[in-house]
C-alpha cells in the first residue's frame, strides 16, 4: 500500500522538519530556562530555605547538597534512564516526559515553603525539586539531541544539531533577563519574599506550552515503533556499553575539553575576571550577555560549515584552539572592558566548533536501537565530572593563590580531547545513521 504524502514514512521521516526543530528547541529552552533560573535566583531564596542559624546541623549540609551536587550528578542518571526509555518507547514519549518533569520541578521550587514556615521540610522539598530538575535535564539531552539529529534531512545533521545550543542559550538568556527585570523593578524585601518565586511559576507555565508543541511532533525512531509492535526485542539498560564500548569511551574523550570550555566561557569567565583582576561586576555580566548572544548566532553557521567540511576538522580546530589559547587569553585579562570582551568572544568562536556539532557527533556514533542512552549517559557523566566542577576548581585555585594554573588545567584537558579527535574519532559526516 502506498504511503500517504502527509503521513510519516515507515523510516520515521517527519511531515514537517520545521515542526520537529521547534518541538525539540522549545522544550530545550524551557528545560534550560528552569535550570539557570535556579542558579540566578539562589542568592534570594537560599537564606529563607537554608538559614545560617537554625540549631539543626542538617540544614547547612542540605544546602551544600542541594546547591552544588544534586543537579549535576542527577544528570548522568537522567541520561541513562530517560535515554533507555527513549530507545524503548520512542523519542517523542521521552521528550514529553522530560518537559513535564521539568515543569513539575520548577513548580515545586516556586512553591517551596520557607524554613520559618516548614522547618527542615523546606530544604528537603527544595533538594527533591533539584533532583527532579537534574534528572530532567540529563534526560532531555539524551532524548532531544537524538530526536534533532534523526529529524534532519540528509546532509543537514550538523545544522539541526546546532539548535541544541541555540535553544540552550535562549533559555539561559530568558532566565537571566527575567531575573534582572524582577531584581530592578521590585524592592529588595519583595524580591526576597515572593519575587524570586515568579520565574519558577513562569517556567511551569512555559512547560505546558512546550508540551503542547511536542504533542504535534513525529516519532523518529523506527526501532522503538518496532519494539512497541513486538517485532523487536527491547534493548537492555547497558546494552550500549556492552556492544559499543569504544563509542561510549569516545564520547567521554570528545566531551572532556568541550564541557570545561563551555562552562568556563559561558558561565564562569565573568566571575573569574572578578576574582583575578577585580573586574567590575556589572560590566562582566553585561559582557557575558553580549557573548552569549554572539555564541547563539554562531551555532547554526558552524553547524552548516560542519555539513560541508566534516566533523573532525571542526573538533580539531576547537581542540587545538583550547590547547593553545587559554593561557595567553586569560593572561590578557585586565580590568579594562575591552579585554574581557575580546577574550570571551575569541573563545566563543573556537567553543562553537564543538557545541554546534556535539549532538550530531554523539548520535552518529551509535545505532538507533541504543542511540539515546548511548549518547546521553557518557556525555552527561562527563559533564557532571568535568563541566560541573570547572567553576569550583577555578575558584579553589584562586583561593590557593594559584589562579594561573586554571588555564593550564583547561589546556591539559584539551590535549586529551584533541588526541581523541585526531587518532580515535572517524569522520561521521555523510554516513547514514545506522
Amino acid at each position: 500500500m502506498a504511503t500517504s504524502p502527509m503521513a510519516p514514512s515507515p523510516l520515521g521521516i517527519p511531515k514537517s522538519r520545521a515542526r520537529q526543530l521547534m518541538a525539540a528547541s522549545i522544550g530545550n529552552v524551557v528545560e534550560w530556562y528552569d535550570w539557570y533560573a535556579y542558579t540566578f535566583l539562589a542568592t534570594y531564596f537560599s537564606a529563607q530555605i537554608f538559614p545560617e542559624s537554625t540549631g539543626n546541623s542538617l540544614v547547612p549540609l542540605l544546602s551544600s547538597f542541594a546547591v552544588f551536587a544534586v543537579g549535576f550528578f542527577m544528570r548522568p542518571l537522567g541520561g541513562l534512564l530517560v535515554g533507555a526509555f527513549a530507545d524503548r518507547y520512542g523519542r517523542k514519549a521521552a521528550m514529553t516526559f522530560t518537559i513535564v518533569l521539568m515543569g513539575v520541578g520548577s513548580l515545586i521550587v516556586g512553591l517551596t515553603p520557607t524554613y520559618e514556615a516548614a522547618g527542615l521540610l523546606a530544604p528537603v522539598i527544595l533538594t527533591l525539586a533539584r533532583l527532579v530538575q537534574g534528572l530532567s535535564v540529563g534526560g532531555e539531552f539524551a532524548a532531544a539531541t537524538t530526536f534533532l539529529v534523526e529529524s534532519a534531512p540528509e546532509g543537514r545533521r550538523g545544522l539541526f544539531s546546532s539548535f541544541q545550543y541555540v535553544s540552550t542559550t535562549i533559555g539561559q538568556l530568558l532566565a537571566s533577563g527575567l531575573a534582572a527585570v524582577l531584581a530592578t523593578s521590585l524592592a529588595e524585601a519583595d524580591m526576597d519574599s515572593y519575587g524570586w518565586r515568579i520565574p519558577f511559576v513562569v517556567g511551569a507555565v512555559l512547560s505546558l506550552v512546550g508540551l503542547w508543541i511536542r504533542k504535534g511532533a513525529d516519532e523518529t525512531s523506527a526501532v522503538a515503533e518496532e519494539i512497541q509492535r513486538g517485532e523487536a526485542e527491547r534493548p537492555k539498560m547497558f546494552e550500549f556499553l556492552k556492544h559499543h564500548p569504544r563509542s561510549a569511551a569516545t564520547i567521554v574523550g570528545i566531551t572532556i575539553a568541550g564541557t570545561v570550555a563551555y562552562y568556563t566561557w559561558t558561565s564562569f569567565l565573568p566571575t573569574y575576571a572578578q576574582i583575578t583582576v577585580d573586574f567590575d561586576e556589572a560590566d562582566s555580566l553585561q559582557i557575558g550577555t553580549i557573548s552569549l548572544v554572539f555564541f547563539m548566532i554562531l551555532q547554526p553557521l558552524l553547524g552548516m560549515l560542519s555539513d560541508r567540511v566534516g566533523r573532525r576538522p571542526m573538533l580539531i580546530t576547537f581542540g587545538v584552539g583550547f590547547l593553545v589559547l587559554p593561557v595567553p587569553l586569560l593572561g590578557l585579562l585586565t580590568d579594562a572592558y575591552a579585554s574581557l570582551l575580546v577574550v570571551q568572544l575569541v573563545g566563543m568562536v573556537f567553543l562553537g566548533c564543538f557545541t554546534s556539532i556535539s549532538a550530531a557527533v554523539n548520535s552518529e556514533l551509535f545505532p538507533t536501537r541504543v542511540r539515546a542512552a548511548g549518547a546521553g549517559f557518557p556525555y552527561s557523566l562527563t559533564v557532571a565530572l568535568f563541566g560541573g566542577t570547572a567553576p569550583l576548581i577555578g575558584t579553589a585555585l584562586q583561593e590557593a593563590d594559584n589562579p594561573g594554573l586554571f588555564p593550564w588545567y583547561m589546556s591539559a584537558l584539551a590535549l586529551i580531547s584533541t588526541l581523541v579527535y585526531v587518532f580515535v574519532l572517524k569522520e561521521t559526516k555523510g554516513r547514514p545513521l545506522s
